[in-house]
């Protein structure tokens, strides 16, 4: 009920069912329906949707390949307050991008199917991977992530802003712990759990060398995977740290694919609270993916040489 003499809010602007896709032009609704034609989509109008945490287990465990395993990613609806907040910010969008779709779905793992490095992140921006449909695509931590790709040479572009934008990765997969916005960013411990078999399973489809993990949460999400998974994790568990490194051994008669051990490096956040205070440099996270290329067996470029202009 409004109160007498006190002024109406203002409504939000109402957004239009259909927007169009800022590369192709192509109209969709937020959330954007499976199989409509959104760049990258790697679902289809009737992959299964998972419900349940018990039901994400036996959707990653059934999974056959890392693409199967992405379209089932995307139309996951396991967690009802991830799934209500990121299909609310779809729907209202922020003031900069009023005009155009939110994908408003989880994000799948995205790079190659079969990288030797295996990026692991925290959860999705709510306007960043939220809006876009990639990982790391469209906020400012992507920005930062992918530039410092590019500058190793394992990155076709330095900026990444949509879907279908050109950008391609070379030996290099990037996936998050929990594949939903989450509300502040901070997702449940129930919320982790649900989403913990997807980055199981894409771990044992993708085989990586070496997991690059980008802050500490993701860093406890890489050992809780290794543990499940049941690799040999050092005791006491490794720290994490800006540059830290610890060694995976895979089971005994485990086929490693000459891998190895699997090598854990880990990274600061590219998060604005690290980037803008300085706590993480561009020459930091430099050194940081040049430790996981070398470890990778990536003809990795200097990333150092070619941000000061020398490569």
């Amino acid at each position: 009920m409004v109160t007498p003499g006190r002024p109406r809010r203002p409504l939000p602007p109402q957004r239009p069912e259909l927007l169009p896709h800022p590369v192709t032009g192509a109209l969709h609704r937020s959330p954007v329906e499976p199989g409509s034609g959104w760049p990258e989509d790697p679902a289809e109008p009737g992959t299964r949707v998972t419900r349940t945490p018990a039901g994400v287990v036996r959707a990653a465990a059934s999974s056959r390949t890392p693409d199967q395993l992405d379209a089932r990613v995307s139309v996951c609806r396991a967690c009802p307050r991830l799934v209500a907040w990121r299909e609310q910010v779809a729907a209202t969008a922020r003031r900069a991008y009023l005009g155009q779709p939110y994908w408003g779905r989880p994000i799948a793992g995205w790079g190659d199917p079969h990288a030797p490095l295996l990026v692991v992140g925290l959860a999705p921006a709510a306007h960043g991977g939220n809006r876009t449909g990639r990982v790391f695509t469209g906020d400012s931590s992507g920005d930062w992530i992918f530039a410092a790709l590019h500058r190793a040479g394992l990155a076709a572009q330095e900026r990444s802003d949509h879907a279908g934008d050109g950008q391609h990765l070379t030996g290099v997969r990037i996936a998050a712990a929990v594949r939903c916005a989450p509300p502040d960013n901070l997702p449940t411990g129930e919320e982790r759990a649900a989403c913990a078999p997807w980055l199981d399973r894409e771990v044992q489809l993708v085989r990586p060398r070496v997991l690059l993990a980008l802050g500490g949460i993701a860093w406890d999400a890489s050992l809780a995977s290794a543990r499940r998974l049941g690799w040999a994790v050092p005791r006491p568990a490794p720290r994490f740290g800006h540059g830290a490194r610890a060694s995976l051994a895979l089971p005994a008669g485990h086929d490693d694919g000459g891998r190895g051990d699997v090598q854990l490096v880990g990274s600061y956040h590219v998060s604005q609270q690290n980037t803008s205070t300085g706590r993480l440099t561009e020459a930091m996270l430099d050194d940081a993916v040049g430790l996981a290329a070398r470890l990778a067996g990536l003809p990795e470029q200097s990333g150092r040489a070619r941000r000061d202009g020398r490569g």
